[in-house]
């Protein structure tokens, strides 16, 4: 049976997608780049409306208070990385233009890709760290200076349930350098959603959004020690089983 749900949610994803995907690419040449963000998280939201009718995944959120007083502040936000449910989830929780830091590879991906590479989002080819990380502080400040706030995985890539990877300084370093604060956040996406393998579980993804930290006069390595002790602490909060 959970096999069988997995399916039917894989087709409702590509179901879903390709319309969408195709209107966005059409009308990204007539509207302003906020505009066509609203647009894809109304997608990115009936992709969360599946998750939790077809896979019986529910979502709960704590510490969505901690982010209205930065409406009108450029901010990095920075989050645990475990499954590809967090990239279509957090768009819908937070009431604000996002651009996320993404692999190139994923523009190759139909329609899904063909839309991202229209959000003026920032993506990166891992192969050079120097350039990647040059490419990110250079349209990151651009798109802070816009309004749009930036969103990184700062282990760079996902990570199996219990498990830490090496957290990157990049999300940092642009914090820093814009005078942004950056906002920590915890999920837990791996117990339901693994890392690898197709079938999902049915269960209770814990989301958990800090406070702001604010990085002016801060040194980016020591600012991105705070953030990853303030995230793996809240991991082991909100999944405690995944760490024995």
């Amino acid at each position: 049976m959970l096999l069988l749900r997995s399916i039917v949610h894989m087709a409702w994803l590509t179901l879903t997608v390709i319309p969408w995907g195709l209107a966005l690419v059409l009308i990204s040449v007539l509207v302003r780049r906020t505009t066509l963000w609203w647009f894809a998280v109304r997608w990115f939201r009936v992709v969360i409306w599946g998750t939790r009718v077809i896979l019986g995944i529910e979502v709960r959120v704590q510490g969505l208070e901690n982010l209205p007083g930065l409406e009108h502040t450029p901010a990095v936000l920075l989050s645990k990385h475990q499954s590809t449910l967090e990239t279509l989830l957090l768009p819908t929780l937070i009431a604000h233009p996002l651009a996320f830091v993404f692999k190139r590879e994923l523009l190759r991906i139909p329609f899904f890709g063909w839309s991202m590479a229209r959000l003026d989002m920032i993506h990166i080819d891992r192969e050079s760290r120097t350039l990647a990380l040059k490419h990110v502080i250079e349209q990151g400040m651009r798109l802070l200076s816009q309004g749009t706030w930036i969103i990184m995985f700062p282990e760079g890539t996902r990570m199996a349930r219990g498990e830490q990877g090496t957290y990157q300084t990049a999300g940092t370093r642009l914090a820093v350098q814009a005078g942004a604060p950056v906002v920590p956040i915890a999920v837990s996406s791996g117990r339901c959603w693994p890392r690898q393998g197709f079938t999902k579980y049915p269960g209770v993804v814990e989301v958990c959004i800090g406070k702001p930290i604010p990085s002016v006069g801060r040194e980016p390595k020591e600012l991105m020690r705070e953030v990853q002790a303030w995230i793996e602490a809240q991991m082991r909060r909100i999944d405690p089983e995944a760490y024995p």
